[in-house]
């Protein structure tokens, strides 16, 4: 806009976010963006405290770039009090205090109450994880945040567009009756997982039915145990190499983001193919912890309540530090221990993870020697 309409540029007084646009409209004012949605820009420099726009990145994007974001602000502040239109319209109090809005993916973050360790793969139509980091690692791989209820801790998302559709395809690959009930194929899919070693005897597979994200590249790849490259398995192999692929994967490149799995890591299953036990227990495996199923719709909404109310207790209160656990706790979400991990099945997935990557590459350069004939 900047370059091409620099006459509507010069008349822009402000530049928002989504969310903090809707912020500026509750309280009648400019609302300032807030560390956790404003690092999706690639513009805000997120390794400071406090944190402020890189100089160098918004001074390429546009003149007085800066100046028309607003300066930046904790995920967790009050940000001003509702606007008087609003009060009388709909009987607010005129005293209701507004919070600073984040994007849906930071919200889901705090709707899932996770802590320090945490790790949440939601297993639907796309895959997404959700990782608690200490330290921020950005890579080519995922997004990096500014944590939404921590400031000074970070959060990732890895997005993978290659789940449930992928493994229903596969699935109905496998399976014997085709046109059985959805749950009876689900049913033998899982027996067909259980049927095959942890590890799959060494026999690895790539299945990117779509485009995938995460490494971008499309294709069926398999590889048997001395990594040479074959056409087909048999159903229970197929299986559970597209299961276990796809849960290496995700341990793989979250750990490139820094994350490491500890005493405290604790793996949030949510999902429709959180349902099935033996995917869960691959899930425990390779990510050497337990995993716990939990049932939380709109967590993105729940999340923005949760940060109000934290917002609200650290303006009411003398410690302005006080946690988002102090006052959220559990946030009411329900966990149940669906799959623990198994001690020789650990062993087995630590000797596997660094021969994934390496065929994910190949996976790569095998897609893009296509692409380019």
């Amino acid at each position: 806009v900047s370059t091409h309409q620099s006459a509507a540029y010069g008349q822009c007084e402000r530049v928002a976010l989504v969310s903090s646009f809707l912020c500026s409209l509750l309280i009648g004012d400019y609302a300032p963006i807030d560390y956790s949605d404003g690092s999706g820009m690639n513009l805000l420099d997120i390794r400071p405290f406090p944190r402020q726009w890189w100089d160098k990145m918004v001074n390429s994007c546009g003149e007085d770039l800066a100046e028309k974001l607003g300066t930046p602000c904790r995920s967790d502040k009050v940000v001003g009090q509702l606007a008087k239109y609003f009060a009388d319209k709909y009987g607010f109090s005129p005293n209701c205090q507004v919070a600073a809005f984040t994007g849906d993916n930071p919200s889901s973050l705090a709707g899932f109450s996770l802590q320090p360790g945490d790790v949440v793969i939601s297993l639907g139509t796309s895959d997404t994880l959700f990782l608690w980091l200490n330290e921020a690692k950005p890579t080519t791989v995922g997004h990096v945040f500014v944590n939404p209820v921590d400031p000074h801790a970070y959060m990732a998302l890895l997005c993978y567009k290659n789940g449930d559709i992928t493994r229903r395809y596969v699935r109905d690959r496998c399976v014997s009756n085709k046109s059985a009930p959805e749950e009876q194929r689900w049913k033998e899919f899982a027996d067909l997982l259980r049927s095959e070693p942890e590890g799959n005897k060494g026999q690895l597979g790539v299945y990117f039915r779509d485009i995938e994200i995460i490494p971008f590249a499309q294709g069926e790849y398999r590889f048997d145990e001395t990594n040479q490259e074959t056409t087909s398995f048999e159903p229970a192999v197929e299986a559970r190499a597209l299961i276990e692929g796809q849960m290496m994967a995700k341990r793989v490149h979250a750990e490139s983001l820094g994350y490491h799995v500890g005493q405290n890591t604790r793996v949030l299953a949510t999902g429709g193919a959180s349902n099935n036990p033996a995917i869960l227990q691959i899930m425990a495996d390779v990510f050497n912890t337990s995993v716990y199923t939990m049932d939380v719709s709109e967590s993105a909404c729940l999340g923005g309540a949760y940060r109000a109310k934290h917002c609200h207790a650290r303006s009411q209160c003398s410690d302005a530090d006080i946690s988002f656990k102090d006052v959220i706790g559990s946030g009411g979400v329900t966990l149940a221990k669906a799959a623990a991990p198994s001690p020789t099945a650990v062993a087995v997935y630590e000797r596997l993870f660094s021969r994934y990557s390496a065929l994910e590459k190949h996976a790569i350069e095998m897609h893009q020697k296509a692409q380019s004939l």
